[in-house]
């Protein structure tokens, strides 16, 4: 608000405020386009990183669970 207020403080608007607040508007909307672009990028590289998670996490458990002795189900001695 205050660019805006800035840029538009006077009573009226001549063609060189009109031409600032295009330029304005302009580069705000490359910086949108180069934020998202960005965005997106880093959406890639979070779903490569959740797979290559997941699949660690599955060898994980697969080691665990043949590490893992099987104890019978007993009862105590003194039962």
């Amino acid at each position: 608000m205050q660019i805006m207020h800035h840029v538009l403080k006077g009573n009226g608007m001549n063609e060189e405020r009109i031409v600032q607040l295009e330029i304005l508007a302009a580069e705000q909307e490359k910086t949108i386009a180069e934020l998202s672009g960005e965005i997106a990028e880093q959406w890639k590289v979070i779903n490569k990183l959740q797979k290559k998670l997941d699949a660690l996490i599955n060898r994980f458990l697969e080691l665990e669970e043949q590490a893992a002795p099987e104890i019978p189900v007993t009862k105590p001695p003194h039962w």
